[in-house]
């Protein structure tokens, strides 16, 4: 297939961000289809194009940006963009067609208001001549229905604390009623000052109508706008009685999809939208119990969001089945226009995307695995404008950082909390992400092109008869397990591969005992457990339990996932440290500069002589330049055998000349006390060792490293170090296990 070279950087235009998308899948295969969908703030013709991205990183930590048009019959090379809104914001509806309303109408449901001074829909029913509204004003839960505006309280709603909703619509007495009830809380003194007033009435002219639709969280739909989120905070047992039918929906049933489902009998299910948060506690929670699956009727609530934004849905730019000979690599729809305040200039945005080799092709030794997980757990993240505990505030934004900034619709990442103070536990694909673009984030994709075209620099690419690297990612793992990794005889991890579901570990355990070669080319990896549905195709859900570095923690009897009923948090707590996996596991994290490592005299002893043909050292020093200053650095991991290293592993070097900002991470700490410094604990180790079947490990323990590889156009220490570990783990011969002493 020909293509064309360009080296030029990825310029995404000076002026304001006005293109933008998001593809389906993320990943596949040769000769399967993949979906573009693209909006334009300004309407009208764009140009469209399938590029091949062999470097992803316009700056000097890389060895220059570098992509490859690749010509496809399918795709137009002319696409007309319209303005796509996104409407986020989590809700439920259920289907009322059918039931006519004559007599008498009930609504009854529990709600913990998360933003109770926000107006907001909590629940709507709407027909023919008929609409019944129950909303916060101010604070104050008021029933709107046949002309009739009651205050179902006089005293607004406390923040986070259970209330029971009952309202009823009486046609022949023409008149609207509500009561609200609280139950006990575990705290006496809130307590006191939470009085029931008793049902209350209001005169109203509410008509005899066939019903259509029960909104959870939302508005009803109008004729030109759907649906949309307009409620923070928790609903649970929603019921309705219409006449003499009555509908139950339990939601503790089906935590991991959509499902409403109806026990009334009806058989009027439910479905939810932009995938609000399941297993969180409900009305009865007494703490007794903090799995969800022992006792589902504890959880049996609902947490909207009016952040929530599973799909954007919007409708297909451009669709094309890739062709079956496509060499397996990095992949971008490119779309570029005129830019808006730069005459002459145009705009670029690059939507990636990762091809693996044909179902039954050919492939090769080698596969990159991508960090799909990661990228997904950062999917626009706001650190950079709106700073963390470890990322300083910054007032130069990418355009695609500001897009973020200005248009919050996008949905946050993993590392914020909704606008009521809860943590995303949510985060999904199908929505556009702005920093899963070539250099528009130093962290995470933007690097892990540079692996990509170091493995080229290596392996020679795809052509002229090299040998090549596959490029396979963190879904494909998940869903297709040990056969993703079987052809494999090496895998190359990303440069922060950091969250990990359980079907990924078994697979990379499995292909391990069978003789598989990992290089692990980074730093704080195999962290966060995950998990995934098949219900909510494209998200991925995480809780933050117990410790860990985190922005944000799950709440009290919220530790178990929805997706699966797994419990979260870090894997070192879940008994699979990644010492156990890949010989070393996070330690300390700054950002401040890098150093090099210090290479120890048993590195150059049998086992691992071969790693240092052709390295140039200087003072047994390995990497002494590089981004931020050397090889090691950002967040660094640590050789430890009392979380599981291999007695048997070579520590090849270690770094410990970090500045102060480099501290041990959270769960590190055992107390409230000062460490030493420098503390012995704060370290990045690079180790090597033998695994069952002739298979080995390297791991780096350094996010830095992708950055020193290109220096000096790959002639320097870390890259050839590193391109000997490539080599000598793609041959097939075994490695021998140490000596049993």
């Amino acid at each position: 297939m020909s293509t064309t070279l360009s080296g030029s950087e990825p310029d995404p235009g000076t002026g304001p961000k006005t293109l933008t998308g998001y593809c389906e899948p993320w990943s596949l295969r040769a000769g399967e289809p993949i979906r573009l969908m693209a909006s334009s703030s300004r309407p009208g013709p764009t140009e469209l194009s399938l590029v091949r991205i062999r470097c992803g990183d316009p700056t000097r930590s890389g060895p220059g940006f570098l992509e490859e048009e690749v010509p496809i019959d399918q795709l137009s090379p002319v696409v007309d963009l319209d303005h796509r809104p996104l409407r986020p914001g989590s809700y439920g509806t259920v289907g009322l067609a059918g039931l006519t309303l004559e007599r008498r109408l009930v609504l009854d449901l529990w709600l913990w208001p998360t933003r109770p001074g926000d107006e907001s829909t909590v629940a709507s029913i709407v027909g023919d001549s008929f609409v019944l509204q129950l909303m916060l004003v101010d604070g104050v839960l008021r029933a709107r229905a046949g002309g009739a505006d009651l205050a179902l309280r006089s005293a607004p709603l406390t923040n986070r604390r259970w209330y029971r909703v009952q309202v009823e619509v009486d046609v022949p007495g023409r008149t609207l009623s509500g009561v609200v009830t609280t139950a006990p809380s575990p705290s006496p003194g809130r307590d006191l000052i939470e009085v029931d007033e008793g049902w209350v009435r209001a005169g109203g002219d509410a008509l005899p109508s066939p019903l259509d639709q029960l909104v959870l969280a939302a508005a009803p739909p109008s004729n030109d706008e759907p649906a949309r989120g307009s409620f923070d905070g928790r609903l649970a047992r929603p019921a309705l009685t219409v006449d003499d039918t009555e509908l139950v929906w339990d939601l503790a049933r089906e935590q991991d999809g959509p499902l409403m489902a109806d026990v009334g009998g009806s058989e009027r299910h439910g479905r939810l939208h932009q995938l609000p948060a399941r297993a969180v506690t409900g009305p009865s929670w007494d703490g007794s119990v903090q799995r969800w699956t022992d006792d589902p009727s504890q959880w049996d609530a609902v947490h909207f969001h009016t952040s929530d934004l599973y799909d954007a849905g919007w409708p297909t730019t451009a669709e094309l089945t890739l062709p079956g000979d496509l060499p397996s690599g990095i992949y971008a729809f490119r779309l570029r226009a005129p830019a808006v305040d730069d005459p002459g200039g145009e705009e670029v945005d690059r939507i990636p995307f990762f091809v693996r080799p044909a179902a039954g092709g050919r492939t090769a030794t080698v596969a990159l695995l991508a960090s799909t997980a990661t990228y997904l757990a950062y999917a626009n993240h706001r650190m950079l404008f709106e700073g963390a505990d470890f990322i300083a505030t910054r007032n130069r934004l990418r355009p695609e950082h500001d897009y973020v900034r200005l248009h919050p619709e996008v949905g946050p990442s993993m590392y914020e909390r909704h606008r009521d103070g809860s943590g995303v536990m949510f985060s999904s694909r199908r929505r556009p992400v702005l920093n899963l673009r070539p250099g528009a984030d130093g962290w995470n994709f933007t690097p892990d092109t540079d692996l990509s075209a170091f493995l080229d620099h290596v392996l020679g690419g795809d052509t002229d008869g090299a040998a090549g690297h596959d490029v396979i990612a963190d879904e494909d793992l998940h869903h297709d397990g040990l056969a993703a990794l079987a052809p494999y005889r090496v895998i190359v991890t990303c440069t922060h591969p950091e969250y990990w579901s359980t079907a990924m570990l078994d697979a990379l355990d499995a292909w391990q005992r069978q003789g598989g070669r990992l290089l692990y080319l980074g730093g704080n990896g195999f962290y966060w457990r995950v998990a995934f549905s098949e219900h909510w195709p494209g998200a991925m859900e995480l809780r933050r339990a117990e410790d860990g570095v985190r922005n944000w923690e799950t709440g009290p009897g919220e530790s178990y996932h929805a997706f699966g009923g797994e419990y979260g948090g870090m894997w070192r707590r879940l008994g699979r440290a990644p010492n156990e996996l890949v010989g070393i596991g996070f330690a300390a994290q700054g950002f401040e500069r890098a150093t090099h490592y210090d290479v120890h005299p048993e590195a150059f002893g049998d086992r691992t002589a071969w790693m240092w043909e052709g390295v140039e050292l200087v003072d047994d020093r390995l990497g002494t330049s590089g981004l931020g200053g050397g090889a090691a650095g950002q967040e660094i991991d640590r050789y430890d055998t009392h979380l599981g290293s291999p007695a048997h592993a070579v520590v090849v070097a270690s770094a410990t000349d970090f500045g102060d900002d480099m501290v041990r991470t959270k769960e590190e700490f055992g107390g409230s006390v000062i460490y030493e410094r420098p503390d012995p604990m704060v370290r990045a180790d690079v180790v090597f060792y033998e695994t069952p079947g002739g298979g080995a490990v390297f791991s780096v323990g350094s996010i830095s490293w992708f950055g020193a590889l290109a220096r000096n156009g790959y002639a320097n220490d870390v890259a050839q170090l590193t391109a000997n570990v490539v080599r000598r783990f793609a041959d097939p011969r075994p490695f021998e296990p140490p000596p049993a002493s």
